[in-house]
């Protein structure tokens, strides 16, 4: 179980972060900027070679991260910049401060965007090429005393929709659900031939998945039948499956914002929240399920870190781009000043953002 988490987690962070930063690398490239490092991992280099440009590319011993480090970077954080005055006439040139201002968020934009890409990248992979389990959503059993038996759910009844969204598989329903505890779903189903409208109320029950994991999810109490003979595998042409993806991205990122919102009013606890400790835990496992599962969570992981990245933040690139915005309404860029006092507080705030991950994770392996 150690090699798989560890190969599992190297695999999925590898992968992501390399694409996070390729994506900034080739717009950089793009707009003639000169990039004097491209690293997956931190600290002391592992093994790395240069190539034509000039660009040292490295793998480096801590694998938490990347980063993609232009000519007239002070750190490797993007956080200041060598005055163009120490720079010579071509150095300038290709400097990443003296692009116009549009260039240099389109620069920062790229990464968390490419991670967006990579996720639809593999999702239509495994759509078309190798294809979903599905079975109808048909109700086999209604648990007694569940929100279901209250809303009226009787065996053989099949969900055709829910809030208006056409459901076709039991897996689709169960998504839906799970993701909407405590939230009054509208329902139509099928009964003998005819269409009925209940009203249903996922109830937020803890469940434990068979590696041992636990979640609060929304449940309905419906059971489905478990027998071979009701799956069925579906591959998908490209185009349908392309589609699928982008539908399959929008949705991690509207459910991973509908918990940071719930987290933000009170209704949902925060300590769902995971680092480096819970991916490393997760990906071991899905490795054990197949190559296919992993892909999966790389996927997942890819969503999670480029949208996170866009947050308005110091350090991350959001707070780059919100400093562009910044610059673009007053006409002229924050003073050195100010950006230094920004980044302070963004790193700080990145740490204690780290440290309540961290501990979150100890507590899920019960370490603490």
């Amino acid at each position: 179980m150690i090699l798989y988490t560890v190969l599992g987690f190297l695999f999925v962070l590898t992968v992501v972060v390399f694409f996070h930063e390729l994506g900034h690398f080739l717009v950089a490239r793009w707009y003639g900027v000169g990039v004097k490092t491209f690293s997956i991992g931190f600290g002391p280099e592992v093994f790395g070679f240069n190539d034509r440009h000039g660009t040292r590319w490295r793998l480096s011993w801590i694998p938490l991260g990347g980063y993609v480090k232009f000519i007239d970077d002070e750190n490797v954080a993007s956080a200041g910049h060598k005055s163009l005055d120490n720079l010579s006439e071509e150095e300038r040139k290709r400097s990443f401060q003296g692009k116009p201002l549009r260039q240099r968020a389109a620069i920062v934009a790229a990464g968390p965007l490419a991670n967006f890409v990579l996720a639809i990248i593999i999702f239509t992979a495994i759509f078309s090429l190798f294809g979903e389990r599905i079975t109808a959503a048909k109700v086999d059993a209604v648990n007694t005393g569940s929100a279901a038996e209250r809303a009226g759910f009787i065996p053989g009844d099949r969900i055709l929709s829910i809030d208006g969204q056409t459901i076709e598989s039991f897996g689709e329903m169960q998504r839906i659900v799970g993701m909407s505890p405590d939230q009054q779903l509208h329902f139509v189903v099928d009964r003998g031939g005819a269409q009925v409208e209940l009203t249903a109320t996922p109830e937020r029950k803890e469940i434990t998945d068979h590696f041992g994991n636990t979640m609060r999810l929304g449940q309905l109490g419906i059971q489905r039948s478990a027998s071979p003979d009701d799956w069925t595998l579906k591959r998908h042409d490209p185009l349908t499956a392309l589609v699928m993806g982008v539908q399959e991205t929008y949705f991690v990122i509207s459910r991973s914002l509908a918990y940071l919102y719930d987290v933000v009013v009170g209704r949902e606890a925060a300590d769902q929240l995971g680092g480096p400790i819970r991916i490393a835990q997760i990906s071991g496992q899905v490795a054990s399920a197949g190559f296919i599962a992993l892909l999966n969570l790389a996927a997942i992981i890819s969503v999670s870190i480029g949208l996170i990245n866009l947050f308005p933040i110091p350090m991350l690139d959001g707070g780059h781009l919100l400093f562009y915005g910044i610059e673009g309404i007053r006409g002229r860029p924050l003073s050195e000043n100010t950006q230094e006092i920004g980044f302070r507080i963004g790193l700080a705030f990145v740490l204690m953002l780290m440290i309540f991950a961290t501990w979150n994770d100890l507590i899920h392996l019960k370490f603490l």
